[in-house]
């Protein structure tokens, strides 16, 4: 058997992923998992067994991108070494907080291996009061990030009944026709063609990156949201606490209060199927952040009124439904991935993935908070990600320090965003 017959080719999402790689971009994603204190520090060679047990249920990774023929494929990584892969991490002295934000800034500049399947897990600490971090990498054309956490399910938090292992059901039908497609152009009208101000975000960016991160309540979040005349979710709380901080911090670097269109990573698949079902089906909304308006409640009613006319119109489906069909005309697919990309278009990219519903452990220590973090990308030096676990939710920030500095006083302008507008709603 040839290593063709046994290969798979990636998908037409996933090869696009992939080929946005760069020397400056590495292509993954980092969920950082923070384990409460134990007796001793966790034992490297237990977790790689357990890990390595479980690994036949995810087929993805123990393989490889092949990219030597006329398309990516996967292939079997006939030489794959669990040590590789679940490893402890070169930074020793890690004690503090400070410490920790480093050591997984550095390790998101870093490109993974493409000879090797393209995750690891770096075990890092413990720190000065005794936690533990692993510091998990994914690359994108791997998994996106609800398929992300169905892999940190499979492989690395304890087994538990979370309702991880459910049968599959399709995310959504096929992709529209062409013809069909085009005859419902209001997706587009909508998210597409706007073209706003200079984005304060507009900057060219190195491999360098700085990573800080902060965590709201998940009770205290809904409760906001309940409280206001129109039910707000959690998710657009979050947006609302993301632009009080936004506000605060570019108000502090240059004096200007902008009106900023934040992109909304949309995933479509179900949170029941199958957690072998990786790879990405993505799409996206985007949605004005009125930084200009003081009123933190009047912000957060804008945006819920927002977002909501977006998810009774299905923009993500539709836009999803778009992208595919007029990517089969190469030419025209490039130009309105091209636009869809701009800086004119969004400034920011604010991602929420829906984590673990009930506590997670690992090797019986609680995973006591979990946070997420995606690199930004040409034109877009900010990149903000939120994951749920354990009753919050981890606010990731990455950015290029070259392009954008001091992103700890971004978290700290979050931090008294969700202050001010929890005092205000509750």
């Amino acid at each position: 058997m040839t290593p063709e017959d046994n290969s798979e080719p990636l998908s037409p999402d996933d090869a696009r992923i992939l080929g946005v790689e760069s020397a400056v971009i590495t292509g993954h994603t980092l969920k950082l998992n923070l384990i409460a204190p134990g007796a001793s520090p966790l034992d490297l060679d237990a977790l790689r067994h357990a890990v390595a047990q479980r690994l036949p249920s995810q087929p993805r990774a123990t393989q490889r991108v092949d990219t030597s023929g006329p398309e990516p494929r996967w292939v079997q990584a006939t030489d794959f070494d669990i040590r590789n892969h679940v490893r402890r991490h070169v930074a020793t002295d890690c004690r503090s907080r400070n410490d920790l934000w480093q050591a997984v800034s550095s390790l998101m500049g870093e490109h993974l291996d493409r000879a090797r399947p393209l995750w690891t897990f770096d075990v890092i600490g413990p720190l000065d009061d005794g936690r533990e971090a692993i510091a998990v990498r994914i690359h994108h054309a791997m998994a996106d990030g609800i398929a992300a956490v169905k892999f940190l399910h499979s492989v690395l938090w304890d087994v538990h009944d979370d309702g991880a292992a459910k049968p599959m059901h399709p995310a959504n039908a096929e992709p529209r026709g062409l013809v069909e497609v085009l005859r419902m152009p209001g997706a587009a009208v909508r998210e597409l063609g706007h073209r706003g101000s200079a984005s304060p975000f507009d900057r060219p960016i190195t491999a360098s990156r700085q990573l800080a991160f902060t965590v709201a309540r998940l009770d205290e979040m809904k409760a906001i949201g309940t409280s206001r005349p129109r039910r707000a979710t959690v998710n657009d709380v979050l947006l609302a606490i993301i632009a009080g901080g936004l506000r605060d911090w570019l108000a502090g670097h240059d004096g200007v209060v902008r009106h900023l269109r934040a992109q909304i990573p949309v995933s479509l698949h179900h949170r029941d199927e199958a957690s072998a079902n990786l790879g990405n089906r993505d799409s996206f909304m985007n949605v004005d952040l009125p930084l200009a308006e003081a009123d933190p409640l009047v912000r957060l009613d804008r945006i819920s009124a927002e977002t909501s006319e977006r998810k009774r119109l299905d923009d993500a489906g539709e836009l999803y439904d778009l992208f595919h069909a007029i990517g089969r005309v190469k030419s025209v697919g490039a130009a309105v991935q091209r636009l869809a990309g701009s800086a004119r278009e969004f400034s920011v990219s604010i991602s929420n993935v829906p984590g673990p519903s009930e506590g997670v452990s690992v090797a019986g220590r609680s995973v006591v908070n979990l946070f997420s973090s995606s690199e930004p990308a040409m034109h877009h030096a900010l990149r903000i990600s939120a994951i749920s676990c354990t009753g919050n939710i981890g606010i990731g920030l990455c950015t290029d320090p070259l392009a954008l500095p001091d992103i700890d006083r971004l978290a700290e302008a979050i931090e008294r965003s969700y202050v001010e507008l929890r005092s205000a709603a509750m």
